[in-house]
């Protein structure tokens, strides 16, 4: 609704594709570009996804943290964030510990941790795949935690009434995550949780009481 009042044409894809199937929101987005001289960034494979973050988050939590931070907890979806933050961080300091939070019915963790898995409807959006990103380097993750729709809802709604965090699905996610790394881990650790988006376009979907009835999360 908001990219409508805006202007933009929206192009619905359906989710329950593979990302071989030419109608796979991917595939779509490359069809559009070819047929309208458009650009498309393809932040998967796009290895400027992950310079952004070895530029630019890497430093800043570096900095802000004056080189104390010992966790590094954020989602993984494109992959660019957590591995280029995560490759200048280790580059400080190697024994910096990468964890990432994967949704529950996504392929990322069974990648990292070579299992088998099959991929699964899920309702947080952003974080996740049923393939493997070509941004995404496995080699700089330490650990994955799993989250479940539930978990990280709850978690979100919780944050915007007991913290003023107005949060997306994927924020509580990862704080969900990182509230399980942290109850293992000594109270002299310093662990930053990247929290990727915000509860803007979620009002009428888990920030809602009648949503969230409705889909069983209640």
């Amino acid at each position: 609704m908001m990219l409508r009042a805006y202007g933009a044409e929206v192009v619905r894809a359906p989710a329950d594709v593979g990302p071989d199937d030419p109608r796979h929101y991917i595939n779509v987005a490359k069809q559009i570009a070819k047929d309208k001289g458009g650009y498309f960034p393809n932040q998967y494979f796009n290895k400027a996804n992950i310079l952004a973050h070895y530029q630019t988050t890497g430093p800043e939590i570096w900095r802000d943290t004056t080189g104390k931070i010992t966790h590094l907890v954020a989602p993984v979806g494109t992959g660019g964030t957590i591995s280029g933050t995560a490759k200048f961080l280790k580059e400080q300091n190697p024994s910096i510990k990468v964890i990432g939070v994967d949704p529950e019915g996504s392929l990322l963790h069974h990648y990292f941790y070579h299992t088998k898995g099959q991929v699964k409807p899920y309702k947080v959006e952003g974080p996740g795949e049923d393939f493997m990103p070509g941004a995404l380097d496995m080699g700089v993750i330490d650990e994955m935690v799993v989250v479940s729709d539930k978990q990280s809802f709850d978690m979100a709604r919780k944050l915007v009434k007991t913290e003023g965090i107005f949060a997306g699905g994927s924020s509580g996610m990862a704080v969900f995550g990182a509230l399980k790394i942290a109850k293992k881990l000594p109270k002299e650790a310093i662990v930053v949780v990247i929290l990727p988006d915000s509860g803007r376009s979620y009002v009428s979907k888990f920030y809602s009481d009648i949503w969230m009835k409705e889909e069983g999360f209640v």
